[in-house]
């Protein structure tokens, strides 16, 4: 199995008063909170893509964390990720990091990036049932005024018609992003088909 998460900000005490607003009385519960539920779901042999901002810790802490989950890792850097620049952080962990990337998930393709991309590789592009081939997969907003933005954006973008080649029909175009803010699955890694369907959600 494969899933996909994002802006966890481990050792992040200021989200649970700002931001986010998490609610838990101190940091080392609400790490405490994320670790069990990311391993009730996730498996030894899982993959799991984090949309960046895994953590604010230093490199020592964030290593610590690391050995806790389960599942392969694959890191797409986020704008709090510090730690991967320190020597003594554990890169091992993961498959790889990467500011950006592309993978195959079920068929689909899915464009991987911590900040949402509006015009994304492939949005144009539809398997032979004519439905919507290529998924943009975000993080960075979180559930804030900017996340409802982006949102109101793809809709818009959706609902413009726009020439596509090379047959020159002019068509909607879907734009299929969707937001992998932890908060929204209460901090479990989930599948592509179950973010599509959180995100159906939100609209």
């Amino acid at each position: 199995m494969r899933f996909y998460i994002s802006d966890l900000h481990f050792f992040h005490d200021a989200l649970n008063t700002k931001m986010d607003k998490r609610g838990f009385e101190s940091v080392e519960e609400m790490n405490e909170y994320m670790i069990e539920k990311w391993n009730s779901r996730v498996k030894k042999r899982d993959e799991v893509v984090i949309l960046g901002d895994f953590s604010v810790g230093n490199a020592e802490q964030t290593n610590e964390v690391l050995k806790r989950l389960k599942g392969k890792l694959y890191l797409i850097t986020g704008n709090h990720d510090h730690y991967v620049h320190s020597a003594a952080f554990d890169e091992e962990r993961f498959v790889w990091i990467k500011p950006y990337a592309k993978m195959h998930d079920n068929g689909r393709r899915v464009v991987l990036c911590h900040y949402p991309i509006l015009c994304y590789d492939g949005q144009y592009r539809r398997n032979k049932k004519g439905e919507a081939y290529t998924y943009m997969l975000y993080g960075h907003v979180h559930d804030t005024a900017d996340a409802k933005m982006v949102r109101e954006c793809a809709k818009l973008c959706s609902q413009t018609k726009r020439t596509v080649f090379p047959e020159g029909k002019e068509i909607n175009v879907p734009c299929n992003m969707i937001n992998c803010f932890c908060g929204y699955s209460d901090y479990v890694p989930l599948t592509l088909d179950e973010w599509i369907e959180v995100n159906k959600g939100l609209q």
